[in-house]
């Protein structure tokens, strides 16, 4: 039995990416926040590991459910709408739920995961895009 045999199956599951999302978004929102108390710290990366993995676990459907909805509309529209949208939506969520849970550094915690979640809905949508151009 090969390695990537067992690799392949657990790097393809959702469930990893949604732990990975959590722990590395979080980890990053544990050291945005350092400087404060450790509660405060903690709590930021347990706030944001928690919206990333719901964040991961959602965008790839709603960029997908976007994508058929804004297709008809042409390249631009159909391009740019999901991920703007995905991306709105995400990052106000995002700054919410922090102001709710008084994390002291907002900015630095959200500028990641904001900008991997922009970079990662904008190539999603374009391929998505294509997919569609291709295979009509």
């Amino acid at each position: 039995m090969h390695l990537l045999s067992i690799v392949k199956p657990v790097l393809g599951h959702s469930a990893t990416h949604v732990a990975d999302a959590f722990l590395g978004i979080g980890a990053w929102a544990f050291v945005a926040n350092i400087t404060h108390p450790l509660p405060d710290a903690l709590l930021a990366a347990c706030v944001q590991g928690t919206l990333s993995a719901l964040i991961t676990l959602v965008m790839k459907k709603a960029l997908e459910a976007l994508s058929t909805r804004f297709s008809p509309g042409g390249a631009v529209i159909g391009i740019l709408m999901p991920p703007a949208i995905v991306w709105t939506v995400s990052t106000s969520v995002l700054v919410v739920c922090h102001l709710a849970a008084r994390t002291p550094e907002i900015l630095a915690t959200i500028a990641v995961p904001a900008s991997i979640s922009l970079t990662y809905a904008a190539i999603y949508s374009i391929s998505l895009w294509h997919q569609k151009r291709v295979a009509a």
